[in-house]
């Protein structure tokens, strides 16, 4: 009961003050604060994440774009098989750099002419070429060294020794020179198809020997490899593959070689000449090049620049395997099909070319320091990988030779 004495008739006794009062106070304020920032910062984390995803969503749809477009005019028609080992190159590219490289692959002649590729893509008239190195020989002497040394560089390197020569032995470093500090070009190139060996080719007749051989006028390619064969005193002429068949049906050429036996049954040679030489060493290795403006090529980011080298290294092992085949298969229908005469090239042609391509080498290497440096490259390599790799070819050899004797291939059982 209120005492109205001490208390006023309206009053109500004073509350003691509580000392955790003001703790909860603070408490109640400071959990307030707390989820008031809670709730700031949970809206910040969900600003930044939307802003990462659009970022990220972008950068990946920005890598799905086509960033580089480019045309790629070859020295090879349509039917050929390397048209089609291109256009193989040309999807790998697309998918290895998610749509980022396009190429579009186009055959002889689409926009300018074989002998005129390096210059185009110089000029960029087109971002990309593909032809081989020896037909830039009017331009440099060595460039024939690079595709297809003759006879093995007078060595006798094949195939597979010339690319590990390219790869091993610092031929390619010598190749990006060739454009880049002797031509000045600016030109990208890349190493693409090892289509070697190629065969000495077609006949209108029959020839016994190397003096059968003189009496007839023969297409062969380009550069150092014809002034060997005219070294010899065979007639070489030069002229584009899409020209051969032309050219024989005038009466222009008694004779050719292209490049093996699977496109030179697309060309359409079985056609006017029925006799087949096999074994040729004008072109004992074979390698075909891509060639990429430079300016072109320095667009490409970092990663864009080593799927190209390994899309192009891919195409290497690829056109390997398929030449073995596709080859193999063409000999089998130019043969039973096609009546056509598969031959041995005479005996003593083979010296008489290693003869003359040493003579015309030697030649060159006198004249021109960086021919001699290519060529004193090739010759020291040699050296050390064809003592054995021809004891190993002389294994396989030898164990086709025994098959085909047993009956086990070539024949019936």
């Amino acid at each position: 009961m209120t005492n109205p004495v001490l208390h006023g008739p309206d009053e109500t006794p004073a509350r003691k003050t509580d000392p955790n009062d003001k703790r909860r106070r603070i408490l109640r304020t400071r959990d307030a604060m707390n989820r008031e920032e809670i709730m700031g910062f949970r809206w910040l984390t969900s600003a930044c994440a939307l802003a990462l995803a659009v970022v990220i969503g972008a950068s990946a749809a920005e890598a799905q774009q086509v960033q580089h477009k480019w045309r790629l005019q070859t020295a090879v028609p349509s039917a050929s098989i390397y048209f089609e080992l291109l256009k193989k190159f040309g999807d790998r590219v697309d998918k290895m750099s998610a749509g980022r490289i396009k190429i579009e692959v186009l055959p002889d002649g689409a926009i300018v002419p074989a002998f005129e590729i390096l210059d185009a893509v110089d000029k960029n008239v087109v971002e990309a070429g593909y032809a081989w190195t020896h037909y830039w020989s009017g331009k440099h002497p060595a460039a024939g060294l690079f595709s297809n040394p003759m006879a093995g560089a007078g060595v006798g390197m094949d195939q597979l020794s010339h690319i590990a020569w390219l790869f091993e032995g610092g031929g390619y470093d010598l190749y990006r020179k060739l454009f880049s500090d002797v031509l000045k070009l600016n030109v990208e190139p890349l190493m693409v198809q090892p289509m070697g060996p190629d065969p000495l080719g077609w006949f209108k007749r029959p020839i016994a020997d190397t003096a059968d051989f003189k009496k007839l006028k023969y297409r062969s390619p380009p550069g150092i490899t014809g002034e060997i064969f005219k070294e010899m005193g065979i007639a070489a002429v030069a002229m584009p593959g899409g020209e051969i068949v032309p050219a024989a049906q005038r009466g222009t050429i008694d004779a050719a070689e292209w490049i093996g036996p699977a496109d030179d049954l697309n060309l359409g040679l079985h056609t006017v000449w029925k006799f087949y030489y096999l074994q040729g060493l004008h072109q004992s290795t074979d390698v075909g090049e891509v060639l990429i403006n430079k300016s072109v090529w320095n667009k490409l980011s970092p990663d864009l620049q080593e799927i190209m080298r390994a899309a192009a290294m891919a195409s290497m092992t690829e056109t390997y395997t398929y030449n073995v085949y596709r080859n193999a298969l063409a000999i089998v229908k130019l043969r039973d099909e096609f009546k056509v005469q598969i031959l041995d090239t005479p005996r003593d042609f083979f010296p008489e070319f290693v003869r003359a391509t040493n003579v015309v080498l030697d030649r060159y290497a006198g004249k021109d320091p960086f021919f001699k440096q290519v060529l004193d490259s090739q010759r020291k390599f040699a050296q050390t990988v064809v003592p054995y790799w021809t004891k190993i070819l002389d294994l396989y050899s030898n164990l086709g030779n025994a098959a085909l004797q047993t009956g086990a291939v070539g024949g019936k059982k």
